[in-house]
């Protein structure tokens, strides 16, 4: 019963941070939606960052590629969601330069642990001096490796069934694949967080030659069918879908 009313209590507070009628796909606070007065009254308002996440916001801001961060609302957001569930264990599929996989670490007990995917090394190096200076290098497990090789690693490892929380944000094409890799090692009442599923609008009716926007719908319709977990998708940044493994 306690875990069903966290939920209840989760999604409600989606429904506040997203319930603004017309204007609800604001984007992201560092990006898309910086000039909304709307987004950026409910980051003035909201966000409680820790000194070491603004300062990675900022390094990250320098990247010319800065607009894959996820926004620093949205990662709240999850680690809300990680303290909602008493979470121990995540994996963060697209670590990008570590913002949200510091903060998941930091909403997380002394035992914790994020197993970090990324492929890019100069983000990883980006990323570590960070997570030391957070004193949280311990609770990040950075795999500088394709993510797939380092799921069917865990999977193999026996670690399947034993994660809360899993948050894909790497390669669209892939995610189909990512998804069903996070199924066998989300446990049962785990959260899967779909990142970019609106992907700024350009899955409602993807052009022909979007493969991108394509493979995003065709997840979105599949998580709609999926008996295996429960879902809301979420008006968030660039759209976030939250799959609870039944």
């Amino acid at each position: 019963m306690a875990k069903a009313i966290n939920m209840i209590c989760c999604m409600g507070l989606a429904v506040v941070l997203t319930g603004v009628g017309a204007s609800a796909f604001l984007g992201k606070s560092h990006s898309g939606g910086k000039n909304n007065t709307v987004l950026q009254y409910v980051v003035n308002n909201s966000l409680r960052e820790h000194p070491v996440l603004t300062k990675l916001r900022l390094r990250t801001l320098e990247d010319p590629w800065s607009r894959m961060m996820v926004a620093s609302e949205q990662a709240q957001f999850m680690a809300n969601l990680i303290r909602l569930m008493n979470g121990t264990k995540a994996i963060e599929i697209g670590m990008y330069t570590g913002y949200n996989a510091l903060s998941m670490a930091l909403a997380m007990p002394q035992n914790g642990r994020v197993v970090a995917c990324e492929i890019e090394g100069t983000y990883v190096d980006i990323a570590k001096p960070f997570f030391k200076e957070a004193g949280v290098e311990d609770k990040i497990d950075v795999r500088h490796e394709i993510a797939m090789r380092t799921l069917n690693e865990l999977i193999a490892a026996g670690e399947a069934g034993t994660y809360d929380f899993v948050f894909i944000d790497a390669d669209k094409l892939n995610y189909d694949r990512y998804y069903e890799k996070s199924l066998e090692l989300i446990r049962a009442g785990g959260i899967i967080a779909v990142d970019n599923v609106l992907w700024s609008g350009k899955v409602v009716n993807p052009a022909p030659d979007d493969l991108t926007s394509q493979a995003l719908d065709a997840l979105n319709k599949k998580l709609h069918s999926d008996q295996r977990i429960d879902l809301s998708m979420l008006m968030v940044g660039d759209g976030l879908s939250i799959c609870i493994k039944r």
